[in-house]
């Protein structure tokens, strides 16, 4: 599929579904929409994905060489910028698809349906869960995979990048692994998946569980994609869901290096890592006895003598192996969890 990218005036700082849709979905990428950065390309600001051209707008695009606009910005909240209103139009227009991961969904829009109906385009709107969930029977551990999950010092701290490159880095090396996507941009990459963070509280474990057991007995590994952290004011919930759903078997522990405040709520301090730890083991245990056995630590703000002081100090914070899975290799980390 040939699709659009929507990431105005976020790219690639803060449109981190872009970003993951560029690295790894099998989308070939006709351009990003970005009003200010129009007339760049996608590696002069990010070397190691899928390169692409960067447009001010649809408009720019021909009709013939699309199949699918792919909205990839997630705000908090996840809300609709209207800015963007004509872009969706106009892929709807050109009998383009258009994907959305956004809490606002694009199929209750009266103009988008109607737009759509007309031009026999579908509207994807990833955040919206299934109607026949459940809540948990507590089986996820019963499955015969070892059940990873990425846990999180804070949010946007990598825990979707870090299950994706584990994952293919394990296939590569001959495991048989897989990826459980939680969120919309793992969703979007692997095709399938419920957004856990629009699920019924009461529901939360159960979806993260029916994944579990559909996929347990096809793979050896499954990398479950996190969400939030449990120290966040607005995301806990959500990250204790996925935490008891997924029972897991094993915990790798996800850092921004260098932050020290919640983002987006920075009265509220992060913890020490030492006490991640315990939070998480602890808030694990009485449903699987799940150790922190690895971490992976963002560096990309920093030069490489840094990058590489950041990694080696929160590895000793850990007391596990750490690395940053983008820039160096994982080997050490997937030593520590297939062994």
């Amino acid at each position: 599929m040939r699709v659009a990218i929507l990431a105005h005036e976020k790219f690639p700082d803060r449109a981190k579904t872009a970003l993951g849709v560029l690295r790894y979905a099998d989308y070939d990428a006709a351009a990003v929409l970005d009003r200010e950065s129009a007339g760049d390309r996608v590696s002069d600001y990010v070397p190691d994905v899928q390169d692409a051209p960067i447009v001010e707008g649809m408009a720019d695009l021909e009709a013939d060489d699309l199949d699918a606009l792919l909205i990839g910005i997630a705000p908090i909240g996840g809300d609709f910028d209207e800015s963007w209103r004509e872009d969706v139009r106009t892929a709807l227009e050109y009998g383009c698809d258009v994907i959305s991961g956004l809490h606002y969904f694009l199929e209750d829009d009266e103009e988008f349906a109607a737009l759509a109906a007309e031009n026999d385009c579908d509207l994807w709107d990833v955040r919206k869960p299934s109607d026949d969930l459940t809540v948990a029977d507590g089986v996820a551990g019963d499955v015969d995979a070892e059940v990873i999950l990425t846990v999180g010092t804070d949010c946007s701290v990598g825990k979707m990048t870090v299950s994706m490159e584990l994952a293919r880095d394990a296939r590569e090396a001959g495991y048989d692994a897989a990826v459980i996507p939680t969120g919309q941009t793992g969703i979007m990459i692997e095709g399938w998946g419920n957004p856990i963070d629009r699920v019924v509280s009461d529901f939360t474990a159960g979806a993260v569980e029916e994944m579990i057991v559909e996929k347990g007995d096809e793979y050896d590994y499954l990398f479950v994609e996190g969400q939030g952290s449990i120290v966040h004011p607005a995301y806990s919930a959500v990250t204790c869901g996925i935490l008891h759903g997924a029972m897991p078997d094993k915990l790798v522990l996800c850092h921004v290096a260098g932050r020290e405040a919640i983002h987006g709520y920075e009265s509220f301090p992060l913890p020490p890592i030492e006490s991640y730890v315990d939070l998480y083991e602890d808030l694990s245990a009485p449903v699987s006895e799940a150790p922190v056995v690895a971490g992976a630590i963002n560096t990309a703000h920093l030069e490489d003598e840094g990058a590489r002081q950041a990694v080696d100090e929160y590895a000793d914070d850990l007391g596990a192996p750490a690395t940053d899975v983008i820039r160096y290799d994982t080997d050490d980390l997937l030593e520590a969890l297939l062994e």
